[in-house]
């Protein structure tokens, strides 16, 4: 029970953190309210809804369960006024996005697992369901992904899916999901404070 109720509210954390962050997108292109709130939405929501369209899960959760598009529609909003102070101080926001990151890579790699699925397809569904919003984002604003081009970011993902896999033969349902979340968050955070990247393509062309 509260397993499931952290798992929940990290949810929400996530979805909140990536909805701003899909707002703050919009603004810093000078769109409009349709504009932060369809990025906004976007960046929560996309990638849960792809996972669930990969599965054959319809219509995709994201959609039925009402509280979560009100929530993204809701934190998209609420970030216009506060936005410039946002911008500001980045570091508070990129943690509370670090621990949305651990979330979403335990409930997606959950997902899959529920759904019986190798460790490759495991990995490959959480790190969906994470970064896959972001993508998407990037591309509506008309720029390569960032999780692509510049920053550990979809690689923690990653790596949490195959623990995600490894932890579930041996652990608790529920259980691994939370240290999954850790996992991943204290990657991402541990990048953001040393500036973890991986190697540019051109630099290993030039081996």
């Amino acid at each position: 029970m509260i397993t499931s109720i952290i798992i929940d509210v990290l949810n929400y954390v996530g979805i909140i953190a990536f909805a701003a962050s899909g707002a703050l997108k919009a603004i810093d292109k000078d769109m409009d309210l349709l504009g932060v709130i369809v990025l906004g939405f976007s960046t929560a929501l996309a990638g849960g809804i792809t996972r669930d369209v990969l599965l054959g899960v319809f219509p995709p959760i994201n959609i039925v369960y009402l509280p979560y598009p009100i929530t993204a529609i809701t934190a998209a909003i609420a970030t216009l006024p506060f936005s410039k102070y946002v911008m500001r101080g980045m570091k508070p926001f990129l943690y509370a996005d670090a621990l949305g990151l651990g979330a979403f890579t335990a409930i997606g790699a959950q997902v899959a697992f529920m759904h019986g699925l190798n460790p490759l397809g495991i990995a490959m569904l959480a790190s969906i369901t994470a970064v896959g919003g972001g993508v998407i984002r990037d591309l509506l604003a008309s720029e390569i992904p960032m999780v692509l081009s510049r920053e550990v970011y979809a690689t923690a993902s990653i790596i949490g899916g195959f623990a995600y896999w490894l932890l579930a033969m041996v652990i608790p349902l529920g259980d691994d999901a939370i240290i999954v979340t850790v996992l991943v968050s204290a990657i991402r955070m541990i990048a953001i404070e040393r500036r973890w990247s991986l190697p540019r393509a051109r630099s290993l062309t030039e081996l």
